[in-house]
């Protein structure tokens, strides 16, 4: 990611699918076993809730930061996200270690519109050789794609990041309210593209 940070959100769906795929995987299988009538839309039920939970612990903490917040909070929500789309498809029995599962990760957090275009640049990505070329307009490039819908989804509790200033307390709870809400519609947004099967065909 040094050499190409214009490909960050991309390298690291890829490494999150290498990641945590096979965790998600364990989980599904170890479910499956102790509950073989558990339907995927359960096994979606208990993702979701263990996430959402995990994505406003990490919200409340990141907003602990001082000046580190924004990264702190940042590196939480990529990951608990990426951890709840790798289970969420393991619980419609998708692999959750699949390179498609990169692209869909991509198109679930809104980083790209469209599963063509998430591959596209998932080929550009795996196709990287050696160091790339004016790195820094091509990282400010990939901290906006990778922060937009963060921000987008955000814009509900900044008012009341602000409003720490006056109430003590307020920017943790706002982090962990905000970070929980964001999880809780990328799960729906998974949920329905998994049950479906719009996203991929596979």
């Amino acid at each position: 990611m040094f050499d190409h940070p214009g490909f960050a959100p991309e390298l690291l769906a890829l490494a999150a699918v290498e990641a945590l795929g096979p965790n998600a995987r364990e989980w599904a299988e170890r479910l499956r076993s102790a509950y073989p009538e558990a339907s995927p839309e359960a096994l979606a039920r208990l993702a979701t809730r263990r996430f959402v939970r995990l994505a406003g612990a990490g919200g409340a903490v990141s907003a602990l930061a001082g000046a580190l917040a924004p990264l702190a909070e940042l590196t939480s929500v990529l990951w608990t996200q990426a951890n709840l789309v790798l289970h969420l498809a393991a619980a419609y029995d998708r692999d959750p270690v699949h390179p498609d599962r990169a692209v869909e990760l991509l198109v679930l957090t809104q980083v790209h519109p469209d599963a063509e275009s998430a591959r596209t640049a998932l080929d550009a990505a795996r196709a990287l050789d050696g160091p790339g070329e004016a790195p820094w307009p091509r990282a400010l490039e990939a901290a906006w794609r990778l922060a937009m819908p963060l921000a987008a989804q955000a814009a509900g509790w900044l008012v009341l990041r602000l409003a720490s200033r006056l109430l003590p307390g307020a920017a943790v709870l706002a982090a962990a309210a905000g970070d929980a809400a964001a999880a809780e519609r990328l799960a729906a947004r998974a949920v329905t593209a998994y049950r479906s099967g719009q996203i991929l065909a596979r």
